[in-house]
């Protein structure tokens, strides 16, 4: 029995590189529609103008800036116009509690003080007091409740502080 080839070797050549569509060639261009679908999936919304979605504020105003509002469970003003934060009872000593835009803290008993709640090395938000510390999980930085400098992890700036006082039994913006 003798082996019989209907096209010569130049046939079958121009067949795998020439325009002719090879199973292989239609397999890759079907993956690489799969792959860029799944991608495409796993973006993020970037409507507005924050890449980085609608789950973070589009405004965001620092802590202690014109603007900054309650802290989440505060209910309104106090008697000398300052933005009620927090009941006093409420932030025990040598720690504190995480508001929507602050952490207030009580360092020694009767001494409260208020930071920003966005950790100064990249902008996640401080998850946990504990120790006498304010700590920020992203990437383990610790700063002090007493003044919101790092006291470990790569942050290198202090928490922004806000000014605070003590009114009647609220903990209230000076």
């Amino acid at each position: 029995m003798t082996d019989v080839q209907p096209r010569t070797d130049a046939e079958i050549q121009q067949d795998r590189t020439g325009t002719a569509s090879t199973r292989r060639v239609v397999l890759m261009g079907a993956g690489g529609i799969g792959v860029a679908a799944a991608l495409a999936a796993c973006g993020t919304d970037s409507s507005g103008t924050n890449p980085n979605g609608t789950d973070f504020n589009n405004n965001p105003v620092p802590a202690g800036s014109e603007g900054t509002t309650t802290g989440g469970t505060g209910t309104g003003n106090g008697a000398a116009g300052g933005t009620v934060l927090v009941a006093a009872s409420k932030v025990a000593v040598g720690n504190g509690v995480i508001l929507d835009d602050l952490v207030v803290t009580q360092p020694a008993e009767g001494t409260f003080k208020a930071f920003s709640n966005v950790c100064t090395h990249q902008q996640c938000k401080v998850t946990e007091i504990k120790g006498g510390s304010i700590i920020c999980k992203c990437h383990n930085s610790q700063f002090s409740i007493e003044d919101g400098a790092p006291t470990s992890g790569p942050a290198k700036t202090p928490l922004a502080a806000t000014e605070v006082k003590l009114e009647g039994d609220d903990i209230v913006t000076a």
